[in-house]
């Protein structure tokens, strides 16, 4: 509704865990979202007593191979294996439309991965956060360790991995892992569609924008961020085939993909905003303060060369 997507884990006998399957399949999903250009907010929430209970056993159950590191060969192919499932995660960072996670129950070893790669995380009262690989003896390795510390405080982040304790609904929101908690899972679902519609509301050239500065600003020093922010400088009045389009919304009307209609549309100049029949030598000239005529001043008028004869010309040029 309104540019909302609403994607759901839908294995509550399971405890949603994610089969291998899963990772491609939400990938696919999302990068074909972003493909489609129609979808401005994501939601992403479960069904059952728990959001999900992370990594499903049967992918490593009798799935020697997956996990051979004996050869050189091997260790390549667990790496490009490992590369990959760390990808399925990072379209969700990625990607340019807002990702919400809505946590309900057990955000548990894989899940907390899917989680930390959205852009905001609500949760129930019920819900809590954990590390779980550490408690077979695994390091998280599908990106959990990396983001999590620029969500959370380092030694909040430290002491999740390194003792995978049970991280509550009012400790998450005070460390700042989530950013609402919610009674039950309706009133949580309720709050997550409601805020997903109201940033889709807003301009989704400007919303992308400021994700892509926010996500540049958390991986790199401010200098450096505040410099690509101005070369990548984005005109939300502009759409993608380089035409100005000048929007207007009815009053009282929530907006969506289909409540915008363009007003005007007038072709502009590749390099710059200024519609192309306004161009011409006068308007450069007000502009940049040149001169009016057409003829750069360099150029000898053709009444002075039309009587000469080419040698004449030449010498007189030489």
């Amino acid at each position: 509704l309104g540019g909302v997507t609403h994607l759901v884990l839908n294995r509550p006998e399971r405890l949603n865990t994610m089969t291998p399957a899963f990772f491609p399949a939400l990938r696919d999903a999302v990068r074909g979202l972003a493909d489609a250009g129609t979808t401005r907010v994501l939601v992403i929430s479960s069904t059952g007593k728990h959001f999900s209970a992370g990594m499903a056993l049967e992918v490593f159950d009798g799935n020697e191979a997956l996990l051979h590191t004996g050869s050189a060969r091997s260790r390549f192919s667990f790496q490009e294996s490992l590369r990959r499932l760390v990808d399925c995660f990072s379209a969700l960072d990625e990607v340019r439309f807002q990702v919400i996670c809505a946590v309900q129950g057990g955000c548990i070893g894989g899940a907390l991965d899917l989680a930390s790669a959205c852009d905001i995380r609500l949760c129930s009262a019920d819900a809590f956060f954990t590390v779980q690989e550490i408690h077979i003896g695994m390091m998280a390795d599908v990106g959990v360790l990396q983001r999590l510390p620029k969500i959370v405080p380092q030694g909040a982040a430290r002491q999740m991995a390194y003792t995978g304790e049970r991280v509550g609904a009012q400790r998450a929101l005070a460390v700042g892992l989530v950013n609402a908690v919610w009674p039950d899972a309706p009133s949580l679902l309720e709050h997550s569609l409601a805020l997903a519609q109201d940033i889709a509301a807003k301009s989704p050239l400007a919303i992308a924008g400021s994700k892509l500065a926010l996500n540049h600003a958390r991986d790199h020093g401010t200098a450096a961020a505040n410099d690509t922010a101005a070369k990548r400088h984005i005109r939300h009045r502009r759409d993608g085939t380089g035409n100005r389009r000048v929007e207007r919304q009815a009053p009282g009307r929530v907006s969506g993909p289909d409540s915008r209609r363009p007003l005007a549309r007038r072709a502009c100049h590749p390099l710059c905003d200024w519609p192309r029949s306004n161009l011409n030598t006068a308007t450069l000239a007000r502009r940049f303060g040149k001169r009016r005529t057409g003829r750069p001043s360099w150029i000898p008028k053709a009444s002075r060369m039309r009587k000469l004869p080419l040698r004449a010309r030449t010498s007189k040029s030489a």
